[in-house]
């Protein structure tokens, strides 16, 4: 394990209404441990988990589009609102790692096929562009990442079937036991957070809060609505027939 914390600089911050202070979980947090060399970010959308990821990949100088240090190009609005204003604690540092932004991927994608001079030697021997979305994800994983090195992963089960979200599960066992990587994966998938011996940080309720995997949302909804599928969806529709 490398990155051990993530302190914000509150003295640095010039108004905590502004964005992404706004943010309830970001205005609260002061400092948080990375107590394992799996960590999951979880909360609903907005809650301030990708926003965290993405200033921790901007800390670590990879592309916030995605990518590594040696990455360069640009999306719109990729840039981290909330890099400035943290700091990150290392016991090693590393300077090896790759920031997977699951929505800018096709991007990342594109740019490849402008520099590589491998012949796609990290990504499977071919385009990532001709593999479908889940393919290339897995060709990322598995050829591109290796040890001694930090994975920033946003929401990666966004191209993966459950089927592939429990192979990427096997492959992050391997790389994460096996290798010494340390993965921080921002997450809604209750397959990748049955991982075993990982952290869970929820973003939810206002603050930032290390809970038990059967206490998450994903896996209690996910639980309740398979073991009582027509009860969950007779009262899901009811209550929108109501709302007409």
């Amino acid at each position: 394990m490398f990155l051990n914390r993530v302190t914000k600089l509150h003295d640095r911050i010039p108004s905590q209404q502004d964005y992404p202070f706004s943010i309830p979980a970001i205005r609260t947090m002061d400092e948080i441990e990375i107590a394992a060399n799996v960590t999951f970010f979880v909360g609903e959308n907005g809650s301030g988990k990708s926003t965290l990821l993405e200033a921790i990949a901007d800390k670590c100088e990879f592309n916030t589009a995605g990518g590594g240090r040696n990455n360069t190009y640009e999306v719109h609005a990729s840039d981290s609102a909330l890099g400035d204003y943290i700091r990150l604690s290392w016991m090693p540092k590393v300077t090896n790692g790759f920031f997977l932004r699951a929505e800018s991927f096709y991007q990342f994608s594109s740019h490849l096929d402008e520099v590589d001079t491998t012949g796609f030697r990290d990504y499977g021997g071919k385009s990532l562009h001709h593999q479908s979305h889940g393919e290339s994800f897995l060709s990322l994983f598995l050829h591109r990442f290796k040890g001694q090195a930090i994975y920033l992963l946003d929401e990666p089960e966004a191209a993966l079937s459950p089927a592939r979200q429990l192979a990427f599960l096997r492959v992050l066992y391997d790389l994460a036991e096996k290798e010494e990587c340390q993965f921080i994966i921002a997450t809604h998938s209750p397959i990748l957070l049955g991982y075993p011996g990982a952290d869970i940080l929820s973003f939810d309720h206002g603050k930032i809060s290390s809970i038990r995997y059967e206490e998450s949302d994903h896996y209690q909804i996910t639980r309740y609505f398979l073991e009582n599928r027509e009860r969950y969806l007779n009262e899901l529709l009811k209550e929108e027939q109501d709302d007409e």
